[in-house]
């Protein structure tokens, strides 16, 4: 963060200061976990029904806060005194950023695959200067302004990850912090209860590039029919990553090797090069293509790219995590969140992992679908049968439909069981997994992690696979 004064702390969020003297200095962080206070940071202090932010202003003092932003006063604590905490952190992010002329911000939306593809465009920014990324998904009104008011004077490159939870909300964090190259992944079923239908959803995740300023570039999936339309809504230049012939970036002579990492050939108006994914899954491919017509934008020359894009790594947890137990089998970790598309891309990363061998599912319920909850569960279920997974445990439930959308498909040659829970998972996969098997975790953090855990912990405990 770039140091500020209370005074302009106070004037940036449209605040009074309160005990507190207008030429100290804050030097950052802004943290509102008062475990994580430093000596120079400025502590926000959020009202909450179980936790109040405000009974912590003493210990964040203590551990060296310059003051408090907060909604009520403290007695004998400085105080930056708001209306509301939240805004007035947003309103300081953009004032921060409106400091740092030599930033560039970076903001990606999409059903799904924001997170990794974040950490992948991350990691090619790093590479050119110094940047600023969020941890995970933290992608909402907190999340944002907290990521921004870590960029300070050296900091080139801000990469933001926009969720939403409904028309406007991209909007809104695009005010916080205005994208000078906004992408845009897909328009798929993610919290489809919440928008309604998946044109609601594109109209959504448009407010990106709506965003952009004419100097700007607006950087589209060529693949998704509802994000290349997108093109017609921005003043901004467009470039198109994909598969599709016409795409701007593109993959061609796309190949997966035994462990379901992607190669191909990376096309660009520059010319082409090979490229080999350390990544697993087929959809790694449209992932890094995304962060590779970001960094091309940015200077990366073509040669460098293709070398980069073969570097990358995982980087949030629990999300295609790959691991190989001594006792031959393969657990693939996916079990951080899941929607219909993710659990689509799952589904054929566990198919192309298992040729040849036995293949295992463990599903658990999606979240935030809607009217569309048992459709889109029973779509994933269909979609396991079809891939030929072999073994299929559907935890808790709610997750039925996977079940029945499995067992309805007349030509499938393997088995589905519905459990009660997690340590029902467990018990069964203990007693039948055996070496070389490919078992899949995945739900939408109802717990279904416990199972990737407990896969885990056995691989060291002898608690394993038997002959």
């Amino acid at each position: 963060m770039i140091a500020l004064s209370l005074a302009e702390v106070a004037a940036a969020v449209d605040g009074r200061l309160v005990a507190a003297d207008p030429a100290a200095t804050v030097t950052g962080p802004v943290e509102f976990d008062s475990r994580k206070v430093v000596p120079g940071a400025l502590f926000v202090a959020f009202p909450g029904e179980k936790v109040d932010g405000h009974d912590y202003a003493a210990a964040a003092m203590s551990a060296g806060a310059v003051a408090v932003l907060g909604t009520r006063e403290v007695p004998g604590v400085p105080m930056v005194l708001v209306t509301d905490a939240l805004t007035a952190m947003g309103r300081l992010a953009r004032a921060v950023v409106d400091r740092l002329p030599g930033l560039t911000v970076i903001g990606l939306t999409g059903s799904s695959g924001k997170t990794t593809t974040k950490d992948l465009i991350g990691q090619l920014t790093a590479r050119l200067g110094p940047t600023v990324a969020p941890p995970g998904s933290f992608n909402n009104e907190l999340g944002h302004p907290h990521t921004a008011l870590r960029a300070g004077p050296d900091t080139r490159y801000l990469v933001l990850e926009k969720g939403s939870r409904g028309v406007g909300h991209v909007r809104y964090l695009c005010e916080i912090v205005p994208p000078r190259i906004s992408v845009v992944l897909n328009v798929g079923t993610s919290h489809i209860g919440e928008f309604g239908s998946q044109e609601t959803i594109a109209v959504a995740k448009g407010e990106l590039v709506e965003a952009l300023p004419p100097d700007g570039l607006a950087v589209l999936n060529a693949d998704d029919p509802r994000v290349d339309a997108m093109a017609s809504r921005t003043r901004a230049r467009v470039v198109r990553y994909g598969e599709a012939p016409d795409a701007d970036v593109r993959a061609e002579d796309v190949t997966l090797d035994d462990r379901g990492r992607g190669s191909y050939t990376l096309v660009t108006p520059e010319g082409s090069a090979p490229v080999r994914l350390g990544l697993t899954g087929r959809h790694q491919v449209s992932n890094t293509l995304a962060a590779a017509a970001v960094a091309r934008e940015l200077g990366m020359p073509l040669a460098e790219l293709a070398t980069a894009l073969g570097e990358l790594g995982l980087v949030s947890t629990r999300r295609m995590d790959v691991f190989d137990r001594p006792d031959g089998v393969t657990v693939i970790d996916d079990s951080y969140n899941a929607n219909p598309a993710s659990m689509s891309a799952a589904l054929k990363a566990l198919a192309s992992l298992g040729q040849g061998r036995r293949t295992v599912a463990v599903l658990g319920y999606m979240a935030e679908l809607g009217p569309f909850e048992r459709d889109g569960h029973a779509e994933v279920g269909q979609l396991a049968a079809e891939l030929g997974v072999d073994r299929l445990l559907v935890v808790g439930e709610p997750a039925a439909p996977i079940h029945e959308g499995a067992t309805a498909v007349g030509n499938w040659g393997g088995e589905s069981v519905l459990l009660t829970d997690q340590a029902a998972a467990v018990e069964v996969l203990r007693g039948e997994l055996r070496p070389g098997d490919v078992v899949l975790v995945k739900g939408s953090r109802y717990r279904t992690w416990e199972v990737a855990d407990a896969l885990r912990a056995d691989a060291t405990s002898g608690n394993g696979a038997t002959a």
